[in-house]
């Protein structure tokens, strides 16, 4: 089944480049016919679900590959700030750097644009396609018909969620486009919502639970439908859901998969390549799948994740204080077999720092209730420190050095923009993926499997619903089931609010969630409930002035605009400090909650309109947004 899918999905993308030449000509037509047109792939449901399949793998290259998609996520939020340093290009100053003509389509811009809205659309349109085709496919029966369409609902919903997210009022697109358009209008992302949750609801009726890793999931419509639940302000729903889904999906609490020995505790038994594989494995809800250990695996094929949140040590920086270099991509193979020294590359990754966390996500996070951990930084295993690695360099043996085999020391020369890309904790358990395709070559971080839902974030949102509906004893019950499984002190009532339930995903969903995206629904749902937050003095935020002051490069840096500034303000010690390097100062504003729609989009579409986001240039040409299903206003239309 799996090859013949594989097959279907290769032949009909082949055919559909031949079809869209034109040619017409009979002799070009095969006979017969040796692989699947456009017209025979979508006669049952295997070959429709074929097509939703490549929606499935997708989902997964945001996360891979040198600057993924996924680092945007990290580095506009409060967990992490880019951390390229040595070139004016990474996004660093938003101020100056995030306008809707900008280039984001490379790894400096972790391909804000490529990731973040051309691949969404992409798939939104693939999906329909599916969707519009199966008017015309034989199914065996009701129940089958219905598993087609609530994964596809899913896939399309999951695209529309990120953009409302990440980009606010979008247009709304639900069926095939067979011509070139230029009359697309943005529509308001409430009623994208709760079109949303209509399909979502059918979705977790009619999609199955038990289907091949990788493939969409009952579980997974039912996560994604307590968010919507969840922006809309509908708790109760998005609790009955989460309650539904933990049952199916209890938390691996004892020591697991074939490895479980070549790892120190739990947290790197969960998150290790064999534990995304192991069908004993209960927590996984929705997996990007790829196949580990992949000799053929390239480029976007590979994680990369150990170069995009390791320190990048081996760059002549990181100097002994004999003052000099202090580590090497190959060191003494004798000396790391006697363990003298160690083999930093193979162990941690050759970095770069493609993000670098904030003081929020190195210490702040960790307090005493946390000393034991298996997550944090008080744990050596877990979480690794520049302090930490030993000097392996073998020109320092040559040379006699004393401080060869020796634990490193912060050089007390070194520069901001140094100290950022090259000195820092990171997380080891969650970003360690082997590499040994590379051989002796720079390890990145392999080919793996990854979670793109799991049951712990289940806990945390059924603790966030409690939270909203101010039943604080439930919250610390469901936050305490993730902390106790990590060996952390559990939490009373008394310390439930926003902020210890941020904090929590912060340490559960590292690399994991998609937290600027979190933290954009957590704003509209305060703004939305008019829920007077704690962690800011009771202040009461509003819908109509979400993203602050209208007009061109207006960058308000006002408190009580939206949560979401006001938090990264108060946790992101980069951009609330305005740390300067070489090319950038790191700086960012109220409107930036919401980023803009590329200006290439706007302008191309000439039938239509579509408003781009305050605080941009181009928002004088915005018009009030439609709602999904609402025709285009006669005035309005060009």
């Amino acid at each position: 089944m799996k090859k013949n899918r594989i097959f279907k999905t290769i032949s009909a993308v082949a055919l559909c480049t031949v079809l869209l030449t034109g040619c017409s000509e009979s002799w070009l037509e095969p006979k017969p016919l040796s692989f699947l047109t456009p017209e025979n792939a979508y006669v049952d449901a295997d070959g429709l679900l074929t097509s939703l399949a490549a929606a499935e793998r997708s989902m997964r290259h945001e996360y891979f590959g040198n600057g993924s998609g996924y680092t945007c996520e990290l580095i506009f939020s409060d967990l992490c700030i880019s951390g390229t340093t040595d070139k004016a290009g990474p996004l660093q100053d938003m101020d100056r750097q995030l306008m809707p003509d900008a280039n984001f389509n490379n790894a400096e811009n972790s391909y804000l644009t490529s990731h973040n809205w051309d691949e969404n659309w992409n798939q939104i349109k693939y999906t329909n396609v599916v969707l519009s085709r199966m008017k015309d496919t034989k199914f065996v029966n009701e129940a089958e018909k219905n598993k087609v369409l609530g994964t596809g609902y899913f896939q399309r919903c999951y695209r529309y969620w990120r953009l409302i997210n990440q980009f606010g009022d979008v247009p709304f697109i639900d069926v095939e486009v067979t011509y070139p358009r230029y009359d697309f209008n943005t529509c308001d992302r409430w009623s994208i919502l709760r079109r949303m949750k209509k399909e979502l609801e059918f979705a977790y009726q009619w999609v199955p639970e038990q289907v091949d890793r990788g493939h969409t999931t009952k579980s997974a419509c039912g996560v994604l439908l307590m968010k919507v639940y969840m922006s809309l302000g509908e708790f109760d729903n998005a609790i009955k859901v989460g309650n539904e889904i933990v049952a199916k999906h209890p938390l691996m609490v004892n020591r697991f998969t074939s490895t479980k020995n070549n790892h120190p505790n739990l947290m790197f038994d969960l998150h290790s390549v064999e534990a995304k594989s192991d069908p004993t494995n209960t927590e996984g809800i929705l997996y990007g799948v790829s196949e580990p250990n992949n000799a053929s695996g390239t480029g976007s094929a590979k994680t990369e994740i150990m170069a995009n949140c390791v320190p990048m040590w081996n760059n002549n920086v990181v100097k002994t204080p004999s003052g000099k270099t202090g580590f090497a991509v190959t060191p003494d193979s004798k000396d790391v077999a006697a363990g003298i020294v160690e083999d930093v590359n193979k162990t941690y990754g050759r970095g770069i720092a493609r993000v670098r966390p904030t003081n929020y996500f190195q210490y702040t996070i960790w307090t005493e209730k946390e000393k034991n951990d298996l997550r944090g930084r008080y744990n050596h295993d877990s979480w690794r420190r520049m302090e930490d690695l030993i000097y392996n360099d073998p020109a320092l043996k040559k040379a006699n050095d004393p401080w060869y085999g020796k634990k490193a020391v912060k050089p007390v020369n070194m520069s901001c923009g140094d100290s950022i890309r090259c000195w820092f904790s990171w997380p080891h358990y969650k970003v360690y993926i082997p590499d040994p395709t590379a051989g002796s070559g720079q390890w990145k971080g392999g080919s793996s499997p990854i979670y793109l839902m799991r049951s712990a974030e289940v806990y945390l949102m059924l603790a966030e619903c409690y939270y909203w509906k101010d039943m604080k004893q439930e919250a610390a019950n469901m936050m305490n089931v993730v902390r106790q499984r990590a060996g952390a002190e559990s939490l009373a009532a008394s310390d439930i609010n926003i902020g210890t339930v941020l904090d929590e995903r912060a340490r559960e969903l590292y690399y994991e969630e998609n937290r600027h995206v979190e933290l954009s629904r957590i704003s509209y749902v305060y703004a939305l409930t008019g829920k007077a937050c704690e962690v800011f003095g009771g202040h009461v935020y509003k819908l109509d002035n979400f993203s602050g002051p209208k007009g061109t490069s207006v960058n308000c840096k006002d408190a009580g605009v939206n949560f979401y500034f006001d938090w990264v303000s108060a946790k992101n010690n980069f951009y609330n400090k305005g740390i300067k390097t070489n090319y950038a100062e790191y700086r960012f504003s109220t409107h930036h909650v919401l980023w803009p729609i590329p200006e290439g989009s706007i302008t191309s579409n000439t039938g239509g309109v579509i408003n781009q986001n305050v605080g941009y240039p181009g928002t004088e040409n915005n018009i009030t947004p439609l709602k999904v299903g609402q025709e285009v206003p006669s005035e309005s239309a060009q």
